[in-house]
């Protein structure tokens, strides 16, 4: 079992001031839940010490967030301790991360239904109000998940649904990937238990079958990156089994899968990813359509790396992933992952926003999930309404398309050439003549696909006809909404 000790350690460069903060939560937390036990039997303190753990493994050496984690659940749990007490026995800061990630009170509504949407709805927003509080989150619902064995069936299932339809899109939304897969695999373990056994030993089977070729080709990657003086890390990596599931869904056969096992290569610097492609395309012939720039054109979610797919001389393809060290911290743990990356790196590298409240600034301008997120919260009062939409535009399948200057915009699946337009181009929408996919001008309906360029024309006759009809997602039908009232449709 995790102690209080091992989270102090793990912070080895926290000031002593700090380190009486968490000794102040903790004993407060422990007063808490003294005497009370977890399903698995374990005191219910392992929880909130988990909790910190898990944040501390995200990279999350934030005090006041630590201290929030060893408390998430006392005023929740606990009616002799309030925000109140939290605020004074540490700080205000610490007060408020608890009172982000505390459920609302089944008293104040009529429902349970009701209160699990307020609930819900103060999860989500929790990523424009403070980081932090999505991260105590999902650090909280990765260790419920990790003793889910402890609760009976129906419960595993409820919370396994749950967290596959709210919290692995949270993580996927704020980059934290590893989480993001840690979470698939842990639910759909329990939602299709026969799927997930299968697949997994299946994944087992193959990668004894690939281990040598993977070897192979690590081997003379890495001699090549050594011999021009490269410093560089080189993993073998697996797909987690939630995305084969979907992809056998799909209808693929596992043997099938491109990238059911990939190369991962580190390196310290841009320019070697660079130079580490091109040493990779000499020696295995690339695969055209299959490279991707994220490096210079990031996700949405700040995500980058270079992809490229390559062949080897007996046919086999395989994906080869390469980014920097500090890039390799952004995709496993997301956002967060700023606050611990040296200034000096290259901005061209990383965002240079570093400070959590820099961080949080550049979430709220930039970040498209969270755009979304604050307009949706705006345009709905009724927390049922605002989860619909939410699941709808936010927590689903998405497409990333490029606009002309290489910026990827990422749309919910299923969302049309109008609804592009009424994203990137507003203030343009009643000079738009026509929509031009991959070189060709295509009706407004037109539903888009992941990789899809779009540009806009703005010269020639504007036919509005039928576009009321030809969005799908809130913000176009706001904006035709909009356009509408003022006559010009």
């Amino acid at each position: 079992m995790i102690k209080i000790k091992d989270i102090k350690n793990s912070l080895k460069e926290t000031a002593p001031e700090d380190i009486n903060l968490i000794d102040k939560a903790y004993e407060l937390a422990d007063f808490a839940h003294k005497g009370v036990y977890r399903e698995s039997g374990e005191p219910y303190i392992s929880h909130p010490l988990n909790v910190a753990a898990n944040l501390i493994k995200m990279e999350v050496f934030d005090t006041n967030a630590i201290c929030a984690a060893l408390l998430h659940d006392t005023v929740e749990d606990n009616d002799d301790i309030s925000l109140e007490d939290i605020k004074e026995i540490t700080n205000h800061d610490v007060a408020d991360l608890v009172d982000g990630v505390t459920k609302m009170r089944r008293m104040n509504f009529s429902t349970k239904k009701d209160q699990n949407d307020a609930n819900t709805r103060k999860i989500i927003t929790g990523l424009t109000k403070d980081l932090r509080i999505i991260l105590i989150k999902l650090a909280d619902r990765l260790h419920n998940m990790n003793t889910l064995q402890y609760k009976k069936p129906e419960k595993q299932k409820d919370n396994s649904i749950e967290t596959m339809n709210l919290f692995v899109p949270l993580a996927g939304a704020i980059g934290a990937y590893q989480i993001k897969s840690e979470l698939e695999d842990l639910s759909l373990s329990y939602i299709e238990p026969d799927a997930y056994k299968r697949i997994e030993e299946k994944r087992n089977q193959l990668a004894i079958q690939e281990r040598h070729y993977l070897e192979e080709i690590q081997y003379k990657i890495s001699s090549i990156l050594k011999e021009k003086n490269i410093p560089h890390d080189i993993l073998i990596r697996t797909k987690n089994i939630c995305n084969i599931y979907n992809k056998i869904l799909q209808g693929y056969q596992m043997e099938n899968i491109y990238d059911l096992f990939y190369l991962k290569i580190l390196v310290d610097e841009v320019d070697d990813c660079y130079r580490t492609l091109s040493f990779v395309h000499r020696n295995n012939p690339p695969i055209n359509g299959r490279f991707k720039d994220y490096i210079y054109n990031p996700r949405t979610n700040y995500y980058q790396s270079l992809h490229t797919t390559v062949s080897s001389n007996d046919g086999r393809l395989r994906k080869v992933k390469i980014r920097t060290h500090d890039m390799d911290k952004v995709s496993a743990y997301g956002i967060s992952a700023y606050w611990n990356i040296s200034p000096d790196k290259n901005e061209t590298e990383i965002p240079h926003h570093k400070t959590r409240e820099e961080t949080q600034e550049s979430i709220k301008n930039s970040l498209q999930f969270a755009k979304k997120l604050m307009e949706i919260d705006d345009s709905f009062k009724e927390n049922a309404d605002f989860i619909e939409e939410i699941k709808h535009e936010l927590l689903t399948e998405h497409v990333y398309v490029y606009k002309n200057t290489g910026e990827i915009i990422e749309l919910p699946k299923g969302s049309t050439a109008l609804d592009f337009a009424c994203q990137v181009c507003p203030e343009k929408l009643d000079k738009i003549t026509g929509i031009i996919v991959n070189g060709k001008e295509v009706p407004v309906h037109t539903e888009l696909r992941n990789n899809d360029r779009v540009d806009i024309t703005t010269k020639g006759l504007i036919d509005h006809t039928s576009w009321e009809n030809s969005v799908t997602t809130l913000n176009g039908k706001h904006k035709i909404f909009l356009l509408s009232k003022k006559g010009v449709l």
